[in-house]
């Protein structure tokens, strides 16, 4: 997760297409590819080790980023340190140090960016996960997996590319043309692309669990069969 925020935006794939003469614009972050991954690993770890543990998973890749951010930083103060163009903060481009640079420029407003989307989502991924494993009594792992991973990916697309956009000024947009259509194309082109790979991962997910439960001596059901206990005692505490 850190290498694909220090990648992040430096490259925009295009990869539009035709659907019946017209053209459909599609355009995806380079940073985006391996992002659904860490939804799949967040849901591996609800499943078999529980909330709690899925919410530190999320909080150490937060951290994690905050340390990338911190040697980057770090990184461009230590010396020597190359006269900089005003405008663009950035050395000149035959300067050796310019390819640093640039990824810090990059990195530092993309990752202040994707942080906040990642919290906000991973939390909320987490959450759903674990709502609907609930309220299905722990059957359908199907539903868990990809409700939860598509309703936080849209979350994650939506205050990634915002906040990028008018927080960061990051994004290839064109100024002269109404900014919100070319925003939702970014958001969209994201979220369908991690649509389908959530889609596509159920299977891999299903075979995960049913080997890993197995192979690391755990039981899934036991967090869920320990809820229902701690709400029937709720309710019976209630009543009384």
């Amino acid at each position: 997760m850190t290498m694909l925020n220090i990648l992040g935006t430096s490259r925009f794939i295009d990869m539009s297409f035709e659907l019946f003469g017209m053209k459909i614009p599609f355009a995806i972050a380079i940073g985006v590819l391996p992002y659904p991954l860490t939804f799949l690993c967040t849901d591996f770890i609800s499943e078999l080790y529980g909330r709690k543990r899925a919410n530190f998973l999320v909080w150490v890749g937060f951290f994690l980023n905050i340390w990338v951010l911190f040697i980057l930083w770090i990184g461009g103060l230590l010396p020597p340190t190359p006269e900089l163009d005003p405008s663009t903060g950035l050395p000149h481009p035959d300067d050796y140090a310019f390819a640093f640079y640039t990824i810090r420029k990059l990195t530092m407003g993309a990752v202040l960016a994707s942080m906040v989307a990642y919290l906000a989502a991973q939390f909320v991924d987490v959450y759903l996960f674990h709502f609907w494993k609930r309220i299905t009594k722990g059957k359908h792992l199907w539903l868990r997996n990809n409700g939860s991973t598509l309703v936080s990916q849209f979350l994650d697309m939506f205050l990634v590319i915002t906040i990028t956009h008018f927080f960061v000024g990051l994004l290839p947009v064109d100024e002269s043309k109404p900014i919100w259509p070319q925003l939702w194309i970014y958001i969209g082109s994201g979220y369908v692309f991690k649509l389908v790979v959530a889609l596509l991962d159920t299977v891999p997910f299903y075979i995960g669990v049913k080997f890993l439960s197995k192979y690391l001596q755990i039981d899934p059901t036991v967090e869920h069969q320990a809820d229902i206990e701690e709400l029937s005692l709720d309710k019976k505490g209630g009543n009384k």
